[in-house]
């Protein structure tokens, strides 16, 4: 008789637990607050993204300064989705911290807001090169390279390695700085 009471009494306790979860699920309740991005002033918060985003370049821990950068960025491109360059910087924050799918998906946004500019398909190439994906990466790196960047010297440099591991020198040379 206990063990049928045990029993009745985990039931019961586990069905006010869960069945509130799951009737929001099934229910499809959404917790996003929703924010008024019309009173945000874009430069300040641009400027103090920009400081917590220099402070936390380079660790792959989320600190204080991660923290306050993503929340920023994440602000930042949810009131203006057009900007190239929010969706950038979140896609960096977010592989610092080994958020690779995050990342590829802020790099993705920024090249479905303009896919003529270079710079989101040339942040693909670093993200894949560091994965050492070579074909993936020589791939954004090309596309970089015919969109524009064709005169900055790390977009060389990185196509003449990836040749040169490929083995083939030959292309390789087209990519050498003068």
């Amino acid at each position: 008789m206990t063990r049928l009471i045990r029993i009745l009494i985990i039931l019961l306790v586990a069905l006010f637990t869960f069945i509130p979860a799951f009737s929001a699920i099934k229910g499809g309740v959404d917790y996003k607050i929703p924010m008024d991005y019309s009173k945000i002033n874009q430069k300040e918060l641009e400027s103090e993204a920009e400081q917590y985003y220099k402070l936390a370049a380079g660790t792959k821990e989320i600190n204080e300064n991660m923290t306050a950068a993503l929340n920023l960025y994440t602000m930042l491109t949810n009131a203006y989705p057009d900007n190239i360059q929010y969706a950038i910087k979140l896609g960096k924050l977010y592989e610092m911290i080994g958020k690779d799918r995050y990342a590829k998906g802020q790099y993705f946004k920024a090249i479905s807001i303009d896919s003529e500019q270079p710079e989101p398909y040339f942040c693909l190439g670093e993200y894949y090169y560091s994965k050492e994906q070579y074909r993936k990466a020589l791939k954004f790196y090309l596309k970089a390279y015919d969109k524009g960047y064709s005169t900055q010297p790390i977009t060389k440099e990185k196509l003449n390695l990836i040749y040169k591991k490929f083995g083939d020198t030959e292309k390789a040379s087209k990519y050498l700085n003068p």
